[in-house]
């Protein structure tokens, strides 16, 4: 079988799978797990043999016209590099862990069939995204992810939390969809094909006439997917979704895509300085936008969404300073270990029964409950905040290299602002994200109080999943020598300079972090065995709500805390409910964009009802008003009518006696 064929199987299995799951779901259930998992586990095979086979070399480049156009052709055409043959083996790795996984988590959702088909579907579009060769089909590619991710995190849409949620990401991703549909006509117009090829060829030659318009336009539609500033607010809301879900999101689908595409398309970026400096600037504040905020959230899930926001702007700094492999590299390592963190933090919450880092910091003995998710999220937060030797730490030095290369002037792929700018706003970060990597293993597993509850033994399925993925979390940074093949040649060796400061730093966070958590626990109060664990901001039915989930075994006796034993309180100190609340840009847009959209429905629903509406009924009176005075004179009486006759003949004499007089 030819590479070009068992390329075309590989995001065709998953939509088959999730076509016949979605048919087979109510008529034969007992289909649904295999039709679920056996797709993903095969297509991942041959994602795995197609890397084999184009093995950093030459790209395999094949295409088919699709249907004349009669102006611009649009193909059916693959375009596998290095990276893309890589990031499809990562789709596939995270897509099929996670079909595992489900079938535990859910195992009792009545909507599974659905779930796992739309599962399979998300799977499918992102690989069409990542093997595809022309921008159209692309787009589709692009736009299924984002249906599929309004009906997954919508999952449970009994909740208005979801509902809310999944509309709220619907609408930011196609606030920036909208001019990056209008970038993709543009570009295609210019090079006068959408393949890819063609499009970086034209480039190449400077055939691209309006490069900055273009690649802003672009830039529009990467922020709002890959969540990066200022469209970035739709993430930590996703949260409202199931875990597994977001597992897949935030590491191997829906916010990859944008930073792939701009790596597949960097050429077009590099035509315009002022869009490189553009794109510094949205991953600088991306990035300590969003560390800050992660070290004020309380509820776990949401403190790695504002992480995954983090390091796609490092992801996309790396981009900025002209260095697609280092962008690439931290995209695959990134996606192990956060799809990690999230599966891992999926079975924290079933076994403590709450979101809250505040209520698990009042637990003890959850590490013991779960051993598993203990280990290996801690390898997983070890490579999130770059320590040495997990993966984390080669690809964030290969991005913070890269910046401090063309910083320095030693290269002309970017501009030296951009490279200053994702080099100090990368340090930052790489203080903050030890910082609230350090808060999150310290509050969920290290908490004193009551007695965690015991739900019993997480399915195998679940943990297992833990361990396979914990294995590229901890090693695969180690690949860094054998990936320059696959990426352009690119030297992904760690730089000296960046690689002890930004160690050091990330130490200096995590033990600033530590002695910050001793301080608060010292000072909080001790909490009575027996009692349930309430967040002190908790409503009444929020308390008996945990009291429930937890099973607490004495719910007449509540313990609200004043003061949680949270470090991030006491670093933020002032800050802290300003990034809680993610800096308010959520209340910003509600001003710019919600409440002016809302008056003026309200204006065309004054119009429709006061002005509209009152037409249509003037014009229906008068009508109405003849009609009743032609119907009075109808009154069947025939004396009536022949006196009305005679009237008129009269009338008619006399008009035409005065007629004739004047004349």
């Amino acid at each position: 079988m030819t590479t070009t064929t068992l390329a075309v199987l590989v995001p065709l299995l998953p939509f088959l799978g999730a076509a016949a799951g979605l048919l087979l779901g109510r008529t034969a259930p007992g289909y649904v797990r295999p039709l679920a998992v056996l797709p993903s586990l095969t297509s991942l095979a041959l994602a795995v043999l197609v890397a084999v086979r184009q093995g950093g070399g030459q790209a395999i480049n094949a295409a088919t016209e699709l249907t004349p156009t009669g102006s611009v052709p649009i193909e059916l055409s693959l375009h596998i590099d290095g990276f893309a043959a890589l990031v499809a083996v990562l789709v596939g790795v995270v897509a099929s862990c996670v079909q595992i996984y489900s079938t535990g988590y859910l195992r009792n959702d009545p909507r599974y069939p659905s779930y796992a088909a739309l599962i399979s579907l998300f799977t499918s579009a992102m690989l069409l995204v990542v093997y595809s060769g022309d921008l159209i089909v692309l787009l589709v590619g692009w736009e299924v992810m984002g249906i599929c991710s309004y009906f997954l995190v919508g999952h449970y849409w009994e909740t208005p939390e979801a509902r809310a949620a999944s509309i709220k990401a619907f609408l930011v991703t196609k606030l920036g969809d909208v001019p990056f549909l209008i970038g993709l006509f543009a570009l295609g117009t210019d090079a006068g094909s959408f393949r890819i090829t063609t499009v970086l060829g034209t480039v190449a030659s400077g055939g691209l006439h309006h490069p900055t318009l273009v690649a802003l336009l672009l830039l529009a539609g990467v922020a709002g997917k890959s969540a990066l500033f200022p469209l970035h607010t739709w993430l930590p809301d996703a949260m409202a979704g199931p875990t597994p879900v977001s597992a897949l999101i935030h590491a191997a689908t829906m916010v990859a895509a944008g930073i792939y595409f701009v790596a597949r398309l960097l050429p077009v970026f590099q035509a315009s300085s002022a869009a490189m400096v553009a794109l510094a600037v949205m991953a600088a504040v991306t990035m300590a936008g969003s560390a800050l905020a992660a070290l004020a959230q309380d509820d776990i899930k949401r403190v790695l969404a504002y992480s995954t926001i983090g390091q796609l702007g490092y992801m996309a700094g790396a981009l900025a300073v002209g260095d697609r492999g280092a962008a690439v590299f931290h995209l695959l390592s990134h996606g192990a270990f956060k799809a990690l963190l999230f599966l891992a933090a999926g079975v924290i919450i079933h076994a403590s029964g709450t979101n809250s880092l505040a209520v698990m910091s009042r637990m003890t003995g959850l590490r013991s409950r779960v051993p598993d998710a203990y280990w290996t999220m801690t390898v997983a937060l070890l490579a999130l905040a770059a320590i040495p030797p997990f993966s984390g730490f080669f690809s964030k030095e290969a991005v913070l290299g890269a910046a401090e290369h063309v910083a320095t002037g030693h290269t002309e792929h970017a501009p030296g602002s951009a490279g200053w700018i994702v080099l100090i706003a990368g340090l930052v970060t790489a203080v903050l994200t030890a910082a609230y990597a350090t808060r999150l293993w310290l509050l969920a597993f290290h908490g004193r109080g009551v007695e965690a509850p015991d739900h019993g033994k997480e399915p195998r399925s679940m943990t297992v999943v833990l361990w396979v993925l914990a294995i590229p979390s901890l090693a695969f940074g180690l690949a860094y020598g054998a990936l320059p093949d696959w990426f352009d040649g690119r030297d992904l060796t760690p730089v000296l300079t960046t690689s002890v400061l930004s160690t050091g730093l990330a130490l200096v966070g995590g033990i600033v972090t530590y002695g910050a958590w001793r301080h608060t626990t010292a000072l909080a109060p001790r909490v009575p065995m027996g009692a349930v664990v309430a967040h002190p901001d908790a409503e009444p039915a929020q308390v008996e709500a945990e009291a429930i989930a937890t099973h607490a075994p004495a719910f007449g006796d509540v313990a609200y805390a004043p003061d949680p034993a949270d470090p991030g309180r006491l670093l933020l100190g002032p800050l802290h409910r300003h990034a809680a609340v993610g800096f308010h840009l959520d209340a910003v847009y509600n001003v710019l964009f919600v409440r002016p959209v809302q008056a003026g429905a309200t204006l065309v629903r004054f119009l429709d009802r006061e002005v509209v509406d009152t037409y249509v009924r003037g014009a229906a009176a008068l009508p109405r008003l003849l009609g009743a005075a032609v119907r009075r004179a109808q009154t069947g009486n025939v004396q009536t009518y022949v006196s009305a006759l005679l009237a008129g003949t009269v009338v008619l004499v006399v008009a035409a006696l005065l007629v004739a007089t004047g004349a």
